[in-house]
């Protein structure tokens, strides 16, 4: 159980790493930097970056409830 929870960890872990990747820069940050920041829409988000942002939410919720599940059977195993 354990070795499935480390597995599915390490495939979210990557997943989140690459949706984290795929957002825009906001503006003010290390994006700026290497020319991220060259666009600014003004006219707010749009249908593909919300959904970019939901994805993301859900996969880092299950990133960490991996987290807190393998903590927890680390610990009744110990």
């Amino acid at each position: 159980m354990v070795i499935g929870f480390s597995i599915a960890l390490i495939i979210f872990s990557l997943l989140l790493m690459m949706l984290v990747l795929m957002h825009k820069g906001k503006g003010g940050g290390l994006s700026d930097m290497f020319g991220g920041g060259m666009q600014s829409t003004v006219g707010g988000s749009s249908v593909a970056e919300r959904n970019l942002d939901r994805i993301t939410i859900v996969v880092g919720l299950l990133w960490f409830a991996c987290i807190v599940v393998l903590g927890i059977l680390v610990k009744l195993g110990s």
